[in-house]
């Protein structure tokens, strides 16, 4: 570590010196959208939705894949197109999600007769030209090997694709519609009917959720304009087709399987083969589709579209900017498109909700909380918090029809909880950081609360199991006895040490209520999770000891220990288990023991004593990063890349920050380390390139040396604008250790900053140089903890 003394040349007149540099140049004043590409993590297991959406919005529309990865709807990695639908998610894990009602374009049928087009999904397949793929804001296209060029824009509730065919004289296009989705989940059930005057196609079906329990039924209204004008149309059921019949009402099936079908429309010849089509979608009817279609795209205006999205884009990232100033491109793309995909779920359904009446917001498409809340929705909550103030009130409101607050919800379904009731962290987020616009708090504490006091019948889709066991023998046995509900008896390690997680959260809301009594009892069970901690356990790797001893071990009802290996579930892990709920299931959930004897986010100063110390616990975490036991490309890890603050040393994680950016995010197609789980990726991504990272329901931003110049936040609440800036960056990171840090002009020696820096527009400078210095370092330095 350099001395103080040595830095005492930059301490005086920095902000003035910053300022000049910075402000002279206008480095800020630039459209961020030409940064942003939807198409990284389009192929490589990044499941991202790379088509045209509006922020939040339910129409994503999108060319549909036949491939192995297609969760997003289009994978770009030579698969073949079976579609182009306008329903969709983005960054999930599991089945295909979504994909519903997809068009499918010819050119003409052979023989100029309907039947001589071909129908079923798996047989009408075809290649494109991957050099045609364009993605945008707003707006996604390519070219398809039959020589149809088709691309597509959306507004909230409706797509609007634009197909544009190759001339040829005895040309006669055909658009299908198909009442399939991307996973052929489509049920014992279905209807469409073609209007043979106008051509409008109207219906709807019954599908299966992606990673969730129930049904849902989507509705559409599709329109369709040529100049060339309707030729005829009609349904198609199976591989045959007839322009006699007009509706088709699909109440059978073959073998237990749905029967196949859908309709179609034709066009007539002319020159300008174009043809547009807009297609409604809705959750209420297709009438209210059509509605929605009529009311947003009005006129079929392509462009018009295309530009009110772009406007919306504009808007939601007018708040951020980063300094170009000696930055590679890429990395701005890296940045921006991060950030851009924070946006991309959960999705605004309010005014689609079929389950309960109410004048209250309602979103959809979490994937799950247990990944968003880590830097999703902290992100979100600086950056777009009149949104986040939404989902909040969305989710209170869902408990509050339900029964539960949801921890995992897609297509108006229960989706599966993945370890504790993460909703409680969402909402103790936003409560500590101040969301009160029209957010009925004392009915987010009941929320809360009840996920921490009551056990629901089925607590794989909601709440807590094993509460019995949790507030009498104060963890999670392994083979639990719990006679109260039913969910996976599994992952008892991970799930006591997300419980006593959630519960610092409850005690959170519960203090700034004035419910003492209560936060006092849920501090207590915040500290359940020592009851696993066994301090004899060791850990072999290739059958040699690591030295370490201190770890997280199942324990049984009766107390005694059980037993599992600290590598199990992790990268390098050679059993191949992947330790999901589906598969292979174990006491931790998709990670190891390893991984989860740093989480610990609430209590990190006791965690450090029981692993023997500041230095012995950066010695631990070294190794846990060192040999790549930890998986970047999934959600446990973020933290572990910034805890070095807590032991003093935070140029260990920014060291770490800048070792896995760009090396396992980066601006391509396959650019994500894992699914981007609705911007999970993207937002530590953005969070880690700002140089500011969050730990989830505290009011705490771990400072590490920004990827940029300069970084501007203004916050849309008090319209006031926050700023890091750097004095000595380099474009070659070659220093990017903070030396000294002034807030507001003071010297400041912490190295976390609260929630009021962003709401108060205050600035941080932070002076670099190549190595490690004393700045942070000290014990009243590093972030608070309870106890």
């Amino acid at each position: 570590m350099a001395p103080r003394s040595l830095l005492s040349c930059f301490s005086l007149g920095i902000v003035g010196l910053l300022a000049i540099g910075a402000n002279g140049e206008d480095t800020l004043d630039y459209d961020v959208l030409e940064y942003i590409n939807p198409l990284i993590g389009s192929a490589g297991g990044g499941n991202v939705f790379a088509g045209a959406s509006m922020p939040y919005g339910m129409a994503k529309a999108v060319a549909d894949t036949d491939s192995p990865t297609n969760q997003g709807g289009f994978a770009y990695d030579g698969s073949n197109i079976t579609g182009f639908s306008g329903l969709h998610d983005s960054g999930t894990g599991g089945s295909p999600s979504l994909g519903n009602f997809p068009l499918f374009p010819y050119v003409k049928c052979d023989n100029d007769d309907v039947n001589g087009c071909v129908y079923p999904k798996k047989e009408r397949k075809i290649g494109y030209d991957p050099n045609s793929v364009t993605a945008s804001p707003g707006y996604f296209g390519l070219t398809m090997n039959s020589g149809i060029m088709v691309d597509m824009t959306a507004s909230h509730h409706t797509s609007l694709f634009r197909f544009r065919f190759p001339s040829e004289s005895d040309a006669s296009p055909l658009i299908l519609l198909d009442l399939t989705d991307l996973s052929d989940s489509r049920q014992d059930n279905g209807t469409i009917s073609v209007d043979p005057s106008t051509g409008r196609i109207t219906g709807h079906a019954r599908f299966l959720p992606s990673f969730g329990s129930g049904s849902y039924v989507p509705y559409f209204c599709a329109d369709f304009q040529s100049e060339a004008g309707l030729r005829d149309n009609g349904i198609f059921v199976n591989s045959r087709a007839s322009t006699d019949v007009k509706d088709l009402n699909i109440s059978r099936s073959i073998n237990g399987y749905p029967l196949p079908g859908g309709a179609f429309v034709r066009f007539n010849y002319t020159p300008d083969q174009t043809i547009q089509a807009r297609v409604g979608t809705s959750f209420i009817s297709s009438e209210q589709a059509c509605r929605s279609a009529e009311a947003e795209i009005s006129g079929f205006n392509f462009p018009g579209t295309h530009s009110v999205a772009l406007g919306m884009w504009t808007e939601k990232m007018a708040p951020i900017r980063a300094s170009r100033k000696g930055v590679n491109s890429s990395l701005l793309t890296n940045f921006y498109s991060g950030i851009y995909r924070t946006m991309i779920n959960p999705q605004d359904y309010t005014g689609e909700n079929p389950l309960w009446e109410s004048s209250e917001p309602y979103f959809d498409s979490f994937y799950c909380l247990w990944d968003s809340f880590r830097s999703q929705l902290p992100f979100l909550t600086i950056f777009d918090p009149k949104s986040v103030t939404r989902i909040i009130r969305s989710l209170i409101d869902t408990q509050k029809h339900l029964g539960w607050l949801p921890d995992c919800r897609m297509s108006l379904c229960r989706g599966y909880t993945q370890g504790g009731s993460n909703a409680d962290i969402v909402l103790a987020d936003a409560y500590i950081k101040n969301l009160t616009d029209n957010i009925d708090w004392a009915a987010g504490y009941t929320a809360v609360k009840k996920n921490a006091e009551q056990e629901p019948f089925d607590w794989s889709a909601q709440g807590r199991g094993g509460l019995d066991s949790w507030k009498t023998l104060h963890y999670i046995p392994v083979e639990d006895f719990d006679y109260v509900g039913f969910g996976p008896m599994t992952r008892s390690v991970s799930r006591t040490l997300e419980y006593a997680y959630n519960d610092f959260a409850v005690a959170q809301i519960a203090r700034g209520m004035g419910e003492v009594g209560d936060a006092e009892v849920f501090e207590e069970r915040a500290g359940y999770w020592r009851n696993l901690f066994r301090e004899d356990q060791g850990s072999l790797i290739n059958g040699e000891d690591t030295g370490f001893r201190g770890f997280f071990q199942p324990r049984f009802l009766n107390g005694s220990w059980g037993y599992q290996d600290p590598i199990t579930c992790s990268s390098i892990d050679t059993s191949g288990r992947a330790c999901s709920l589906q598969n292979n299931a174990a006491e931790t959930f998709e990670d190891s023991i390893w991984e989860y004897q740093f989480f610990v986010p609430h209590q990190m100063h006791t965690l450090i004593t029981h692993l023997g110390g500041p230095t012995p616990f950066i010695t631990r975490l070294d190794y846990l990063h060192n040999n790549h036991i930890t998986t970047i490309g999934n959600e446990p890890s973020f933290l572990t890349v910034f805890q070095y603050h807590y032991a003093g040393r935070p140029a260990k994680s920014t060291a770490r920050a800048h070792s896995y950016i760009p090396s396992h995010f980066a601006p391509t197609i396959n650019g994500l380390p894992g699914n981007d789980d609705s911007g999970a990726m993207g937002s530590f991504v953005a969070m880690a390139m700002m140089g500011l990272f969050p730990n989830p329901g505290q009011d705490v931003y771990l400072i590490s040396a920004p990827f940029f110049e300069v970084v501007e936040v203004t916050s849309p609440l008090t319209g006031k604008t926050a700023r890091v800036k750097t004095v000595g960056f380099d474009g070659s990171y070659e220093r990017v250790f903070v030396q000294e840090a002034f807030l507001d002009g003071e010297r400041y020696a912490r190295n976390w900053v609260g929630h009021d820096f962003f709401t108060q527009g205050r600035e941080l400078v932070l002076v670099l140089g190549e190595g490690e210095s004393e700045w942070g370092t000290g014990e009243g330095d590093v972030p608070p903890s309870l106890g």
